[in-house]
């Protein structure tokens, strides 16, 4: 079985969500949200949160982004500290509010000599915490005008930097995600640097789509799950063929708990409207259910909309696999 990974989500991968995840038997690795170096580093109110790394802190990797190299090296060494696996390189993100800043995909479309001199501080402070962790990066195709001896050439310098696993979402900067994936160009990753793992990320939403993700990348070294988590947080356990059922009324009500313990309470109505955008689309009236939970007024609002939901549609409330 290929490695299964959770993918770094904004506004969705923090523990409240994790132990969502954990409680159908989880992964084998936990990306958390982008973690901006800039605030790491000014201790803004809201790191705290952001540092969390329950359920499984041994599974947790530290999802790191900016555009100052030298802040990137100072935010490693503050997350080189943490419990888990190790530290990630957003080098994929195309937001507009990230990418027009210098960070996400920016580092694999500006001049190669800053990106490389970012990754070598951030190695350094690594290696300079005295503890062993991991160093990946997340990366896209690159921007419209990519080409594959580019794109190889930009991860021969991840690798010769020391980035000891690279995720690829392979699509452009401006790849839209109802476009197919481009799998392939995972596998010649996969040839090109059978050094290191290379993880394949995009569009595995269920069994029959990462059998044919598999087909076109079978070297990979693991399989990165996004919305298809967002929407089923018991995703792994299907991709691992388990026998579940499921009680999808207490899920989401645990879930509320969890963001109300792991959240500051100024982060709780967008971390649940997040959530339920998803959520709601497994069931019989998606739409309904959907405008019914995004527009609640508070917790307790959601909660009772919760359960209406399911005593007016209790053929809902368990879901076997």
């Amino acid at each position: 079985m290929k490695k299964l990974i959770l993918a770094p989500m904004a506004t969705l991968s923090h523990e409240a969500f994790r132990r969502c995840v954990a409680r159908f038997g989880g992964c084998d690795e936990y990306f958390t949200e982008m973690i901006n170096a800039g605030s790491l580093l000014n201790d803004g109110p809201w790191e705290k949160f952001y540092l969390m790394g329950g359920p499984e802190p041994e599974k947790i990797v530290w999802q790191l982004t900016g555009n100052d190299p030298e802040k990137m090296g100072r935010a490693a060494e503050i997350l080189a500290q943490k419990e888990g696996i190790g530290i990630d390189l957003n080098m994929g993100c195309s937001a507009p509010q990230i990418a027009n800043t210098g960070a996400g995909i920016a580092w694999m479309t500006k001049d190669q000599g800053e990106t490389r001199r970012m990754v070598n501080l951030v190695k350094r402070a690594i290696e300079k915490s005295g503890n062993k962790k991991r160093l990946s990066a997340k990366i896209r195709l690159g921007g419209e005008d990519f080409t594959e001896s580019a794109l190889m050439d930009f991860c021969s310098m991840l690798v010769g930097e020391g980035v000891e696993m690279i995720t690829l979402h392979p699509r452009t900067k401006k790849g839209k995600y109802r476009e197919k994936p481009r799998w392939e160009f995972v596998e010649k990753l996969a040839q090109k640097f059978p050094e290191i793992p290379v993880i394949l990320n995009g569009d595995v939403k269920d069994a029959k789509s990462m059998e044919s993700a598999l087909k076109e990348a079978p070297d990979c070294a693991g399989i990165m799950v996004a919305r298809a988590a967002a929407q089923k947080p018991w995703i792994f356990a299907e991709l691992r063929g388990e026998k579940l059922d499921i009680d999808c009324q207490k899920l989401a009500l645990d879930f509320i708990d969890d963001v109300e313990e792991c959240q500051p309470k100024e982060f709780w109505k967008t971390r649940l409207q997040r959530f339920f955008a998803y959520y709601c689309l497994n069931f019989s009236f998606a739409h309904y259910f959907q405008t019914q939970m995004l527009n609640a007024a508070d917790n307790d609002d959601a909660r009772n909309r919760l359960n209406s939901y399911f005593f007016k549609c209790s053929d809902d409330k368990i879901m076997s696999l």
